[in-house]
């Protein structure tokens, strides 16, 4: 049986990929040279695909997960514990982690090419950091999830998840 939750979550991190794969190829795409107007539009899309990833994934599916999901599957299948307290602690540092981000890419914008690399490589940590984040999830949590929570445990968080809207 397939949990609306499950769905939800499916789906959102098959939209995060994306946006964060969007986000490495922009970056090895990096500003065209044709213009003051091409670079302003580059930073434009970079900083709205930093937004997305700041305003949305951090501030609804995660405390969902956090709050609701995990002490869940801790309590029916503590073997997991270890894997959560890692994801508790990706969830913690991600935040922080994407204000980062938009810090260095403004120092690019606004400082110059010296300040280029430095984000790229920030920016390469943190997709590789997220897409392992999603992956635990995926195979760890969620499988779990489905061998253990009850019918009741899939209510709340069906009805929990439901209301997630991605903008």
């Amino acid at each position: 049986m397939q949990h609306e939750a499950l769905r939800v979550i499916r789906e959102e991190h098959a939209t995060l990929a994306a946006m964060l794969q969007s986000l490495m190829q922009m970056v090895r795409r990096g500003p065209q040279a044709d213009g003051k107007d091409d670079a302003e539009l580059y930073f434009d899309v970079l900083r709205a695909m930093l937004f997305y990833i700041d305003e949305f994934p951090e501030k609804h599916p995660h405390p969902k997960e956090s709050d609701l999901l995990f002490p869940r599957v801790a309590r029916v299948a503590p073997h997991t514990m270890a894997t959560i307290d890692q994801l508790e602690r990706d969830h913690m540092r991600g935040e922080p982690r994407v204000r980062e981000l938009m810090h260095l890419l403004m120092a690019w914008e606004l400082l110059g090419d010296t300040r280029k690399q430095a984000f790229i490589d920030e920016v390469t940590r943190y997709v590789e950091f997220y897409l392992d984040h999603m992956r635990l999830e995926e195979s760890v949590i969620l499988p779990e999830a489905e061998r253990c929570l009850t019918d009741e445990d899939w209510h709340a968080l069906n009805a929990a998840f439901a209301t997630n809207q991605d903008p």
